[in-house]
Parts: structure tokens; sequence; C-alpha cells
């Protein structure tokens, strides 16, 4: 990003935020934002859909993560809240009702690398690598802005849905500190988030800003009683414990006269064990004879790091070079399992494994330059222009032997050798931006950008962008781009095989053997084409009102297809050299891989408003809305090379219906001297989906399933917070004060009687209401 340091740092025009009504003060609409224009401008001023979120807002929605917090305080963020095996260690978030893949994340304006860790489990997450939010410290970052328009034109691959840019502090002073704990009402889940961080400069002209949290979530339990034994003691639904450690720091010096060195670097650590279904004691007797939960168990190191040099002329530009390098890995373990067909044969088992390994990095470098240019406009024209070379690799590493020899382990197959390997791949891009004011209301954004991917051919996007400012009291805006987005290289190459009480699931690579015995063909980019209008409207003082429309249509979209099931799924996996257990119900044994598989499209509208009541001697009271109404059709299903249509009825629900039609957010936050009180109202909309019958005549059929909506359901967040002096507040509240949960699926669908909440549909969790008390410093 071409942007001076006093862009990046808050900087502002209309003196103090006011206080939002999310409960924190919030970013003026005098804000200088930096996301979706290479010139800056006012948040106000922007020609397409962006929501700043400052710091305090982000502490005020009173989250353990990031995630959540901007679930809670964006009306088109939804998240998926329950997961299942090794991908429900990974939070995600969705944008416009799309997939996680399709959210560009970038950190002070540079593309964040992904993580290692594939959620393969069918569903509308499945196949997501995203950006792990929750390995940033939040004490690190100043704002966040989320564009909700089509930026690929504008930052490449993924930014289909939009762009999450983390804009971290750059401060040379201060000191904040945090903590807070909490319960869930059913008296579990306890958790834990703690953190600091702490300014200071590098001579008269520079500074670093460091930062460090520790979270800590202990296991939920959701589920019923097992069919199997009518007791409680299959724990398999419900999050796992996680504890977590962040560091950070981000820093500038100026090294001479107009040029400055910059650069941040962040680590994560990442400790997560999740429960899987209960083996009963006839599994392994000699072993276990009152029969075993395996635990899934990850270790996970998360870092990056930039390091760049800008300058105010080179040869009458301004320039930014900067190099950027990121790297998660993971390793997945079990604990409190064994290996049926290892003990048959050696009358020995290991109960504790290493089960696969994954790692994936990314290495980015940029320059970029840009300058005003006089041509008698209302205002100088902005060009920009640039560059960007860089590299991916992912890595899938083999298991211990003993955790793939015969059928492997319980609950999750080790990765044998057969499916490991080194991938990779370079891309190349050039981009180039115009924008000038063509009269003193009329503002015009053009953006081209050209990339060449060395396993997924090259494509050019471009992207219009305007705003007119037909009264001071009224704008209108728009947008056109097309966008695309590669597959990624897990897409492409993942393996395993989950392995249920009574079944088992393989997820296979897209050019394997078995794959192509299911009718797979070799992946392509999806092809986005995204349009949008909107109305800014500051009607009276203090009252602004956003309302923007858009549709998003994408082609060849990446989805889990191919889905077989029965004896022709266990010959594939059969082909693939994959052993399976014995014992299991064939109809219960399916094979899947990625394919460019639908055409959707998706259609919208977001609303906001925000107004201050002054209540005089009684305090102020900041009111908002802010909502999200959409709606995502299939136009096109494409066939496999076998003639089978590549999603069944369930997968598309999956694609078109899993995500709330609607979410609606009311907030209002009053304040009177040092006492102030939080309350926030938000609807999710109803959700459906086709279940899978899991007893009956048609158990794991298909081309059977049972219709399930997920009703709207409403949850009150609620904080009274008191300042006991300056720089110390005090704060107790609860988020989902009632205990909502949303309404249990049909008997026929409960797995083993224990499933009773969809692990599918992305609106409430499960967990029901959590309880809290908090601090929170600022000197």
């Amino acid at each position: 990003m071409l942007l001076p340091l006093s862009t990046l740092a808050h900087a502002q025009t209309g003196g103090p935020d006011p206080a939002a009504a999310d409960g924190s003060p919030k970013l003026s609409q005098d804000e200088i934002i930096v996301t979706g224009t290479r010139a800056s401008k006012r948040a106000v001023d922007s020609n397409s859909p962006i929501q700043v979120l400052s710091a305090d807002a982000l502490k005020a929605s009173s989250q353990t993560n990031l995630t959540d917090a901007l679930t809670t305080l964006n009306p088109s963020v939804s998240r998926r809240n329950n997961g299942t095996d090794v991908g429900a260690l990974t939070n995600s978030i969705r944008l416009r009702g799309l997939n996680p893949n399709h959210v560009l994340v970038l950190v002070d304006g540079v593309r964040r690398h992904n993580t290692a860790n594939i959620y393969a489990p069918a569903g509308p997450d499945q196949g997501s690598t995203p950006v792990d939010l929750d390995m940033i410290p939040t004490n690190l970052i100043d704002h966040i802005e989320i564009l909700q328009d089509g930026a690929a034109a504008q930052y490449g691959s993924d930014a289909i849905a939009g762009v999450v840019n983390i804009i971290l502090k750059h401060e040379a002073y201060g000191f904040g500190a945090h903590g807070l704990t909490g319960v869930y009402g059913h008296g579990d889940g306890w958790s834990s988030n703690v953190g600091t961080d702490y300014g200071m400069a590098l001579g008269s002209d520079g500074f670093v800003h460091i930062a460090a949290e520790f979270t800590h979530n202990d296991h939920t339990d959701r589920g019923l009683d097992d069919s199997r034994t009518g007791k409680h003691d299959n724990k398999v639904f419900g999050d796992p414990k996680v504890t977590r450690e962040n560091v950070g720091l981000n820093f500038m010096k100026p090294i001479t006269d107009g040029i400055e060195l910059y650069g941040n670097a962040t680590y994560a650590h990442r400790y997560a064990d999740a429960y899987e279904n209960y083996r009963l004691p006839t599994v392994a007797p000699s072993v276990f004879p009152n029969g075993f939960s395996p635990r899934e168990i990850t270790h996970e190191d998360d870092y990056a790091g930039t390091l760049g040099l800008r300058g105010d002329n080179l040869l009458g530009f301004k320039w930014d070079l900067s190099s950027t390098y990121g790297r998660d890995q993971l390793r997945v373990s079990m604990r409190d399992t064994v290996n049926l067909d290892l003990l048959t044969a050696t009358g020995s088992t290991p109960t504790a494994l290493d089960l696969q390994h994954f790692r994936f990095s990314q290495w980015t470098n940029d320059l970029g330059l840009s300058r005003d240019v006089d041509i008698g406009l209302a205002s100088p024209l902005h060009v920009a222009l640039g560059g960007e070379f860089r590299k991916d690799y992912y890595k899938i590493g083999a298991g211990d032997p003993d955790s793939y020899y015969g059928s492997g382990t319980q609950a999750l197959v080790g990765i044998a050798p057969v499916s490991t390997g080194n991938f990779s791949r370079n891309v190349y891009a050039g981009w180039g931006d115009i924008e000038a004011h063509l009269t003193s209301k009329w503002d015009v954004d053009l953006a081209g950008r050209y990339e060449d991917y060395s396993d997924a051919g090259d494509t050019w996007t471009g992207k219009i962008s305007t705003r007119y400012q037909i009264i001071p009291q009224a704008a209108i805006r728009g947008t056109f781009s097309n966008g695309f987005r590669a597959p990624t290289l897990a897409e492409e190459h993942f393996t395993n095989l989950f392995v249920s009480p009574t079944g088992a699931s393989g997820q296979l690579a897209v050019s394997s053997v078995a794959a192509k015995l299911l009718g797979a063909t070799p992946l392509k980019p999806e092809k986005s084409t995204s349009i949008s209008a909107g109305l800014v409207l500051e009607p009276i003082d203090r009252l602004t009102v956003t309302v923007d429309a858009y549709q998003i249509y994408i082609k060849k979209r990446i989805i889990g297809g191919g889905d077989y099931n029965g004896q022709t799924a266990i010959n594939a996996l059969t082909a693939q050299g994959i052993s399976l257990p014995s014992g299991l119900d064939p109809n219960n044994v399916s094979a899947t891989y990625f394919a460019n598989g639908a055409d959707t499209r998706t259609r919208g509208i977001d609303v906001t408003a925000n107004y201050r009541t002054d209540l005089g001697n009684a305090g102020v009271i900041d009111w908002s809305v802010a909502a999200t109404f959409n709606k995502t059709s299939l136009r096109k299903l494409n066939n496999d090379a076998n003639g089978k249509p590549l999603l069944n009825a369930q997968g598309i629900s999956y694609l078109v219906d899993a995500t709330p039609r609607n979410k609606v957010i009311l907030g209002a936050h009053w304040t009177h001297g040092l006492l102030d009180l939080n309350l926030r109202e938000t609807e999710w909309g109803k959700a459906s989906q086709e279940l899978s019958y899991t007893v009956g005549p048609n158990a794991y059929s298909n081309t059977l399933f049972i219709p399930y909506t997920a009703n709207s359901r409403w949850l009150t967040d609620i904080e009274l917070g008191y300042k006991i002096f300056k720089g110390v507040r005090l704060a107790v509240g609860s988020n989902n004060l009632f205990g909502a949960h949303p309404n249990r699926i049909p008997v026929e669908a409960r797995y083993l009687g224990v499933l009773q909440y969809s692990n599918i549909i992305q609106q409430v969790g499960a967990n029901g209401g959590f309880y809290y008390g908090k601090i929170d410093l600022s000197f």
C-alpha cells in the first residue's frame, strides 16, 4: 500500500471519536481509510461500502477471539459455530454468505498468509483454508476496515466477497491491558483472555509498538445421551479446549530524509483438544475395557514478518517496497485411540500417535509507485501502479507408521506416504489504478490487474467505482468489477480419511487415481462478476444512513463434489490404497473431491444507520442499526466426467441455504459520567439444510434427505461498565443473556442420538449464554 505513516496512524480531521452504539467509541466519519483506494480519503466519502471497527469496538464486543468479535459487530460476517474434525480447530469468517476462501485478509495493506489447516468435512465451509485471524494479537490492532465489495482487481485472488484490512497500532506511546473471564450458563466452557500492549519511541522520529495476548477456552458439551448406551458418555458435540499465545510488534524508523524503514512481526502458538465419538467397550476390550473417546490434539505455530522501505521521491513518485513471509504449520495427533488391525496382528497398539503434518508458507514481494498529476480536473489525478511476486508452498507430511497401518487409527486415520508431498507455485502480478474527481462532486476510480499463476493460468481483472455527491446530505455510489479465485494448493492436493463408529468418509486429491475413477477433472480458477449500487445519507445532524445493494455471480465455483457412497466409494478408496475398518455400514462410506461444480448468484442489501441522542444531565445515547439481507441461488450445476451431477440436494442446500437470509444488529450505548451501559440485540434469520437420515430404512442415503429449518433467533448482549478512575474500567455482562439455542434437528438425523443441533448451519451457536467480568486499562 502506498500510504504515508500519517495515513496509517488513525488520522482524523474531525476531533474526538463519538461513542458508537456497539458499545465503544466509534471512528468518526472523518476517519481516513486506506482500503479500496490508493488515495487516502474519508470513510464517508468512499466509493464502496466500508465498515471501520476501532480497537475499542473490538474490546466492547467482549469476545475472546477476533473472529467472534467481527461476527458480533458486522451483520455481513458469519462463521461456522459447530465444526467437526481437525478443521473445527481453525476459526474462519464468511462475508456476504460466501465461502471463507472468498475473503482476502490484509495486514497494513499487505496480503496475510493462509492457514495450513483445510476444513474438509461437508458443509458451506468445505475446502476453506482461510487466514486465521485469531493468530494476530488483538492488542496490536488499531482498527479494522472491512471492504464489502469485490476487489480482485485491486488486491488479487480471493477478494471476491470483500477485504478485511487489519491496521496495526503506529503509536510511539501508550500502555494498555485487558482481562476477561467467564463461563457458559451450562456451567462449562470457562474462558479467559488477557493481553497487553506498549508503545515506545525509537529515537526522536520512530516508534515500536509491542503486544502480547493469552487465551484459554475449556471444552463445552452440548450432546444428548448416546443411543447405544443410554448414557451421557459421548462428548463429541461441543467446542474444543483451546489455549493460544500471541505476540507481535510493529515499528517504523526514518533512515534518511524522505525514506522510512518499517515492518511488523507476529507469532502465535495454539494447542487444541477435541473429542471424537465414543467407542463402545466391545471395540478394544483389552486396551479400553470401559470404552474410549478418541481426542484429536493439534499443536500449531503461526508466524509472519514484513520488512519494507518507502519514500517520497523516486523520479517524482512516492514508492513502497516490501517483502513479507508467513508460515502456518500444524501437527495433528490422536490420544486415547487404537489401531485395531495392528492390535490383531501384534497383540498391542499405541494409544497416542502423530497422524499428520501440514505446512503452508507464503512469500510476497510488492513494489508500488504513486503520484498526483494535475490535468485540470477538480482535483489532481492520482495514479498508482506496481507489481507483485508471490510464492506459495504447501506440504503434507505422513503420520507415525502405526497410525496408517492396515485401516489405521480410530476416528482419524494417519496420512500414509502415498498421500504426502511438497507443492509450490509462483504468482506474478502487475496492477494499475487511476482516481480523480472529474468535478467537485463526482469521483471515479479505475483499477486493473494482471495475474499469472504457474499452476492455474493467467487472468485480467478490472474494476470501476464511482461516487456522486447529489447534495451535501446525499450521495450515490456504485461499482462494477470482475474477479477470480485460483484453487488453493490444499484444494488441489489434500487427501484424508475420517472414520466414525459406523462409517467412513474419504477426501481425495482431485488428481488421484480414486478421484479420477469418480469422475474428477483438474481444477480451474473461479471467475466472478460483481455489481453494487448504494446511497449515503446525512439527512440531519448526527444521523448517517447507508444502503448498498449488490450482486455477485461466480462461475465454476469450487465445491466438495462427486459425492459417491456405498460400493462405488469403497472401490475408489481401495484403488487409492486406502484400507477401511471392518464392520462399517457400506451405505455410510463415502468419497468426495473438490470440483468446479456450480455457478451461483448472490444478491443482497446492506443497511447501516447511526444517531446520537443528547439527554443533557442524563448523559448521551448512541443508537445504531446494521442489517444485511442476502440470498444465494444456484444458476448452473455441472456434471462429473461420469455424467453424474456434482452436487445432490444436500450439497445444494449447503451452498444456498445454510447461511441466514438476514442478520440485524440493533445497538444502544448509554454513557453518563463514569457509568456506561451497552445493549445489543441481534437477530439471526432463518436458515435451512437437507439432513441425512442416520436411522431407519433411509439411513445414510445420498438421495433422500430430511428438510430442516433453523428458525430465526434474537440474541441479547448486555454490559454494564464503570470507570473507577481514569484509565481503569470494570465491567460485567453477558453475550446471549437469555441463553437462546437453535431449534433441535429431527430424531432421525441425530447420529448416535447425540447430535441435537445442526453442525452445518451458520446461525446461533449451541453453547447458550456466556457470562463474564472484565477489566480494561489504558494509560
